[in-house]
This record gives structure tokens, C-alpha cells and sequence, in this order.
């Protein structure tokens, strides 16, 4: 079908005011004397306060206020569980709210004329502690009679999952080849282009007014809501530009300390807005990471390759909090099978508490790391039987109907092969697949080149039994013709173009030009939930909830209704969750998205130095609402996933971070990215998406990793079961340190 406005490659609506610097992120919005703000962090990874004496910071001339734990009227928080406190300390009525339990942990804040006196205040603060043990390792900390972080269990297992399907144990014997192997994947930061920043007041309406950046502004007043122990209404969120997100921002960060500012400074009688920014290092320290995770491995397959059994455990570093554990765990145990029949399928997974940073939402949620023991298992098998890294993926992957480890199918599974083909076949693997082997080691005796490839799947949409929805509302205005049509959306635009193709839907569906379309968006005063910029469904739930609502409006407008107003709540198709039993079959999700990825490499073995040659990157988008946001998409995350399997080494030891700066982690540059990136769109529509959308925003990032290790090995002979793939790593692979 041929669309008017849906398909077309528009120029992204705020293109014009961010590269003009006229956009307004939450840092750059200025006030008539303003106050500021800092946080004292914890800085250690494990103690409890018993003593905070604020007097020489409250006593410097300058300082307005200094607020603890004693200020918090609910001293919790969490998006998942309420298990952190807003701020550490005595006095709160809050169990464990006097632990700090990572070097991030907040502490007090101090209000001041500048931030510069606030930040000499927070060295004033005199606390007595009590430093209790340090857990850093999983493992360690999921063992019985290890010391417990949280005072609400007696263990420290956050989350535990289990899937079984058919007899593990006695398949076995009817596998012709075994590759057994134990995978680490690392801890990534996101490093988003503008680190933590908001501001809030009261305004006239007696609202506690915050902007910030975020990735879903009703959970945000919620959450602050909770915590002030007041009603979500006299809480107003606002998004500014966001410099980026990548899931960092679905928790929380300054939104909770800023509306407890500005309520307690109006108690006193001061109402000055009160602002802050964190420098890169605090962003850093203050903020979630990638969970890193142990994947112990197991498969099966007889002589042709046909797959007989699987046997995962997935043990995932939680850090101090819950956070987004438990929902990410979910999706690494959904994938570290891959999107094949296998049989015979038993998996474990857990997310263990530790005094590491916490870990939580980041691009693709999960996914990577379980796809990475996947994708490294098919390789190794394929070696292993001397087949085709195509080959076997062809014999395997799960066509429509097929149940995965799951015990239900993927809907639209058939994508998986179109991917898997076309990623194939525009990246030379067909002629190298008809030969039975490998492509051949090429390049010479020092630089080394080699390819690999790697298949991939991930949920659209919310997940576990969670009831997706969205709303959305649109205004109609005009005499004889729609002159303007406000689309209001609480989507966050977070970098991705989520605004773009909210207004090309809106256009799509009223059929009047884009021009007439004018966005409110990302305001809780005006708009209700849209649900968050994650999980790679914006596209999907918040398209259907504008489509929903702009028909709802044409119809009213044509019964001659002005302006005509319609509202409407898209509810995706019901999921559900983990069973209580192994064995029994369930429903996760109720969309993929659908990946291919060939990688060409270059490694120098004298150095231990990769490049990247050339990246084909094949995905089922269902439908393009604006392809050249789609390649957009694909190559951003090209780029993020190299970073993580080549280059981003976050480092942590007995709960301290080493690399707190942007000099010691270090994050691809313009010399670091790929050679070529060749985006392949296919378009197998979705039943339920908005014109036949699927959603792709974390695919491309899945299987990078697992590519990246197969090519290593295709151009060394050397497998690699951890990354970053550093120089120092890829040296010692080889033997050469």
C-alpha cells in the first residue's frame, strides 16, 4: 500500500533546533536567581551511618539548606521494588535506609548560592560510619550464608527464573557433538551526551514543577509522588531536550532530590528554583550500568547439526538495587537459547544483589548477553561439525508455529530467516555456505582478517504480563478544513525520533499535510502516560494510540464537532508471566523485533588492535515509518555495540569504580567506527503495529558481540568467551602476553 505521509525519509522535526543550539535541555534552562544544588555521595560500597553532622556546612556563608534522610517523608524509591532510600542515613522510617550499599548512594544535598559553594559545603559534612562487608562478585554473593545487602530477604538472590522443555538429561546421549562453555559478558556505561540535569519550583498553582530528562514522565511524578508522600497531581514532570538515554534514565536520578528541594525550601519560605548538573564523573558513578552476567553453557547437536538440547544458567550482577533486574533477567533467560527448536531446553537465571553500581535498563535489555552466549554457542558448533555458520542457523531457526524454549511461538517468526538470508547473501556467506566451510583466513602474516556472523531476536513491547498501554489525544481546529491538528503524546523523544514519526503517523491518518501538525508532548500536566521510551515500542504503542486518537477526532470533525477532541488508550494484546512451575508453556511477549548481522574485521597480532571493515546489518521492521531514521538506528547502534565489544572497558574493584571519567573509559571516536555500515530493511508487517510496524531500535545492537568473536576466531583460530576485546585481551588470547 502506498502511503502519503508513513515511508517517507522527513527531516526529523527538531533537526533545526539542535543543530541551530536553540534546543533547551534541562541544563541550559536559566531563572532569575536560581539556586543550586549538590549531592554527597556515599563513596563507599558498604556502611552503615551512624552519625551525620552537617552544622559546618550549614554554617558557611552561602548555604541555604542541607536536607538527609530526616527530610524524606517516604524514603524509597525503586521502578521496579522500592528498595533504595532517596538519601541514606539515620532517622528515616525506613529499614536498612541508614546502609549505603554502592559508592553512589546519596546521601545529603546542599542547597546553595552558587555550586561552587555548594559543592565545598558537601566537603564540610562530617559522618561517622560503620563499614560492613563488601560483596563485588555474584557468585559469592548468591552462595548460602553470604552476607545479606537488603534487610527484606535473608539472601541475596533479587530475582530467580527457570524455563525446562523435554528431557535434558537423557538427550544427551543422542548428541553427536557437545560444546560446553562459560561466558562473562561486561558492565557498560552509557554515556549519554548530556549527563544528569534538571531544576524544579513551585509555581503558581502550587505544583512542584521539575524538568528534567527522563525516558517516561509519568512514572517520574509517581515515584516522586511516592516519596513526598503527596498526591501525583501537585506533581508536575516536564522533559526538556534529552541528550540521549539508552535506558539510563528509565531510573531515577535527580527528579526525586530536585521536587524535595524545592518543596522543603517553599516550606521555609524560600521559593527560588533550585538547580542542578552532574559533572561526567558523578553521571558516572550516580547512575546504572549494563548488567554484566556469567552464562554457563551447554548444547547439543547431532552430526548434521540439528539441534538436541540446551542447558543455560545465567547468574546477573543486580548491584546495590533492584532497579530493572528482575524484567531484564527475564529477557537474557528468554534469549540465551537463540531463536531456534531446540527440543530439549533447560535454563536458570539470576540476578544476585551486590555493592557494585546498580545495573538496569540499557539498549536492548538483556538481549545482547544472552544472545551473546547463544550466537558464540551456534559458531562454535558450527566449527566444531564443520559447517557453515549459515548452514546451521538455516537448519535451526524457528519458522511461524514453532514453539521456542518458551513453549510458545514468535509471532512473525518467519523474519527470521528472510534476515538471516539477506544478511547472508549481501555479505558474501552464500558462496562460502555452498562449500561447507568457513571463508578462508585472508590478509597477511601480522594483520589477520576474518568475518563472522550472528542471528538475533528481541521483545517489542513490554513484557511478563504487564498490560501495555498508551495514550494519546488530538485537537482539531479549523472552519471548513483542518488547519491544525495538536497531537499531544507523553512520549520521550530521547534522541531516537520518536516525535518525527508521531507526527508523520498523525499526518498519515488525518491526511493533512505535516506542516498542520503541532506536538505537545512529555508534560504531566497535560499529557498521560505513553508508556516509556524503551523496549524498542514507542513506535508501536504510542503510533497505535495516536492513530487511535486522530480517526476518533476525524470522525467527530467530520459530525461537524470544532474543535473536535478525541482521546484514546491503545492496549497491546496480553502477555504473561514466568510460571510458577517449569514446564509449563506462556506467552512473554507479544511482538519481535528480527536480526541478522555479518561483521568483516581486521586484527593486527603484533598490537592486538581490531577494525571493523564492513557491518551488514539485516532487520524486519515491519514497517518503515521513516527509513532514514531507520539507518539512522542501525548505525548508531552499530557503532554502541562496537564500543562494547571491542573498546568500552568499565572497570570495578571491591565495589570502587577506576574508570569514573571519559579519559580512563573510553568510547568510540569518529576513527573507531566501522568501515561501511550496510543497513538492509525488510518489511514483513505486524498485524498489530500501527501500518504494519515492528519496532527496531535495540536490534541493531543484539548481535554485534558474538560477530565480532566469530571473526576474531574465523582470522586467529582463537575464541574469546569475555570482551571488551582490548588489545591487552586479544594478546593474551594469542598468546603473545
Amino acid at each position: 500500500m502506498t502511503y502519503r505521509y508513513v515511508g517517507e525519509s522527513i527531516a526529523r522535526v527538531d533537526a533545526l533546533a539542535k543543530v541551530t543550539g536553540t534546543a533547551i535541555f534541562p541544563g541550559d534552562r536559566t531563572y532569575e536567581n536560581p539556586l543550586w544544588m549538590k549531592v554527597l555521595f556515599a563513596g563507599r560500597p558498604h556502611a552503615r551511618i551512624l552519625r551525620i553532622d552537617t552544622s559546618a556546612a550549614e554554617a558557611l556563608p552561602g548555604v541555604v539548606a542541607v536536607l538527609t534522610a530526616r527530610d524524606v517523608p517516604v524514603n524509597e524509591y525503586g521502578l521496579q521494588f522500592p528498595d533504595q532510600p532517596v538519601l541514606c542515613g539515620p532517622g528515616s522510617d525506613k529499614p536498612g535506609a541508614d546502609v549505603v550499599r554502592f559508592v553512589g548512594d546519596q546521601v545529603a544535598l546542599v542547597i546553595a548560592e552558587t555550586e561552587q559553594i555548594a559543592a565545598q559545603a558537601c566537603e564540610q559534612i562530617r559522618i561517622e560510619w560503620q563499614d560492613l562487608p563488601v560483596l563485588s562478585d555474584p557468585l559469592q554473593a548468591r552462595a548460602p550464608g553470604a552476607f545479606p545487602l537488603h534487610p527484606h530477604q535473608s539472601h541475596n538472590i533479587a530475582c530467580e527464573l527457570h524455563i525446562a522443555k523435554g528431557d535434558v538429561d537423557a538427550a544427551w546421549s543422542q548428541c553427536d557433538v557437545i560444546v560446553e562453555e562459560t561466558y562473562r559478558t561486561p558492565p557498560q556505561e552509557h554515556a549519554y551526551l548530556q549527563p544528569e540535569a534538571g531544576s524544579a519550583y513551585m509555581d503558581d498553582q502550587g505544583r512542584i514543577t521539575v524538568h528534567v530528562a527522563g525516558q517516561w514522565a509519568s512514572e517520574d511524578q509517581r515515584q516522586i509522588a511516592h516519596a513526598l508522600n503527596m498526591p501525583q497531581e501537585r506533581i508536575r514532570v516536564i522533559y526538556d531536550a534529552i541528550g540521549g538515554a539508552f535506558g539510563g534514565r528509565e531510573d531515577m536520578s535527580v527528579q526525586i532530590i530536585l521536587a524535595l528541594a524545592a518543596w522543603r525550601l517553599f516550606e521555609r519560605g524560600i521559593r527560588r528554583p533550585v538547580k542542578i548538573i552532574w559533572s561526567r564523573t558523578e553521571s558516572i558513578l550516580g547512575h546504572c550500568k549494563r548488567h554484566p552476567m556469567v552464562i554457563h553453557a551447554k548444547w547439543g547437536a547431532k552430526r548434521d547439526g540439528t539441534l538436541v538440547a540446551a542447558e543455560v544458567e545465567v547468574v546477573s550482577d543486580a548491584g546495590a538495587y533492584m532497579y530493572t533486574s528482575n524484567k531484564v533477567l527475564g529477557n537474557a533467560v528468554l534469549t540465551c537459547t537463540g531463536p531456534y527448536k531446540i527440543p530439549n531446553v533447560r535454563i536458570a537465571g539470576y540476578a544476585v544483589y551486590t555493592n557494585n553500581l546498580p545495573s538496569g535498563a540499557f539498549r536492548g535489555f538483556g538481549a545482547p548477553q544472552g544472545i551473546f552466549a547463544a550466537e558464540s554457542q551456534m559458531n562454535r558448533l558450527a566449527a566444531a561439525l564443520g559447517m557453515s555458520p549459515v548452514e546451521i542457523r538455516m537448519k535451526n531457526l524457528l519458522d511461524e508455529g514453532d514453539p521456542a524454549a518458551f513453549g510458545t511461538p514468535l509471532p512473525g517468526a518467519g523474519g527470521l530467516r528472510r534476515v538471516t538470508e539477506m544478511a547472508a547473501r549481501v555479505a558474501g556467506w552464500l558462496d562460502a555456505s555452498a562449500e561447507g566451510t568457513m571463508a578462508p583466513h585472508a590478509g597477511d602474516a601480522i594483520k589477520r582478517r576474518g568475518r563472522g556472523l550472528a542471528t538475533g531476536f528481541k521483545n517489542i513491547g513490554f513484557s511478563f504480563g504487564y498490560q501495555e498501554n498508551s495514550w494519546a489525544k488530538v485537537v482539531l481546529e479549523g472552519e471548513t478544513e483542518i488547519e491544525r491538528a495538536t497531537v499531544f503524546i507523553a512520549g520521550a523523544d530521547v534522541g531516537q525520533g520518536h516525535h518525527t514519526v508521531v507526527a508523520q503517523i498523525a499526518a498519515e491518518a488525518l491526511d493533512v499535510p505535516l506542516e498542520r501538525i503541532a506536538l505537545v508532548v512529555s508534560d504531566t500536566a497535560v499529557t498521560q502516560s505513553s508508556g516509556s521510551a524503551s523496549a524498542s515500542r514507542l513506535t508501536y504503542m504510542a503510533g497505535n494510540a495516536v492513530k487511535g486518537a486522530a480517526e476518533r477526532a476525524l470522525a467527530k470533525w467530520r459530525d461537524e464537532e470544532r474543535p473536535a477532541i478525541a482521546e484514546f488508550t491503545y492496549l497491546a494484546p496480553k502477555t504473561e508471566p514466568f510460571p510458577s512451575e517449569e514446564g509449563i508453556p506462556f506467552k512473554p511477549n507479544f511482538a519481535y523485533g528480527y536480526v541478522s548481522q555479518s561483521v568483516e574485521l581486521e586484527v593486527d597480532t603484533e598490537t592486538g588492535f581490531i577494525h571493523l571493515l564492513r557491518v551488514v546489518s539485516a532487520h524486519d521492521v515491519g514497517k518503515a515509518i521513516n527509513p532514514q531514521q531507520v539507518i539512522g538506528q542501525v548505525e548508531g547502534g552499530v557503532v554502541q555495540a562496537y564500543g562494547y565489544a571491542v573498546l568500552e572497558n568499565f572497570q570495578m574493584r571491591d565495589g570502587y569504580v577506576l574508570t569514573p571519567t571519559l579519559s580512563t573509559y573510553l568510547i568510540p571516536g569518529v576513527l573507531d567506527i566501522p568501515d561501511e555500515v550496510e543497513t538492509i530493511i525488510i518489511e514483513n508487517p505486524d498485524p498489530n503495529g500501527p501500518y504494519g510496524v515492528r519496532g527496531m531500535a535495540e536490534m541493531p545492537y543484539l548481535c554485534i558481540a558474538p560477530a565480532v568473536v566469530a571473526a576474531l576466531y574465523d582470522a586467529t583460530g582463537v575464541w574469546f568467551n569475555e570482551f571488551p576485546l582490548t588489545p591487552e585481551r586479544v594478546l593474551r588470547g594469542l598468546g603473545k602476553l
